[in-house]
């Protein structure tokens, strides 16, 4: 079977595979199957669906939200993403316009007290 809707391919787990816990040698217990989780993080991340409607090849849905915010309160998904921002040549970087600052004029375009023109308007010279 191919690689599923919203999952990832073999180069692209490869890339992120080894920054994830739960690798062999180091201390604790290994993380049972983190491809699987992570395939199901962005399962639900990607379709925008509830964490309860998450598919049962995923595992069950409680224990991979909870990993989840574990992941996220340790830093996981931050070290993970700023490792992928390092490649420029990623072709998945996006710019999030929510963290772009515009200067005020930048909505309207004219400079402050300049008269606003309608379009079909002659000039005034």
């Amino acid at each position: 079977m191919g690689v599923l809707r919203y999952e990832l391919t073999d180069g692209q787990w490869s890339r992120i595979e080894g920054l994830l816990p739960g690798r062999a040698g180091l201390v604790g217990r290994p993380g049972e199957d983190n491809r699987r989780f992570v395939n199901g993080v962005l399962w639900v991340v990607r379709s925008g669906m509830r964490w309860a409607d998450l598919p049962e090849r995923y595992g069950k849905y409680k224990s991979v939200h909870k990993r989840f915010v574990r992941w996220s309160q340790a830093g996981v998904w931050d070290r993970v993403f700023a490792d992928l921002v390092r490649d420029k040549k990623n072709p998945h970087l996006m710019l999030d316009s929510t963290i772009v600052k515009a200067h005020q004029q930048a909505a309207t375009g004219r400079k402050k007290g300049a008269k606003t023109r309608l379009w079909g308007e002659a000039e005034e010279v």
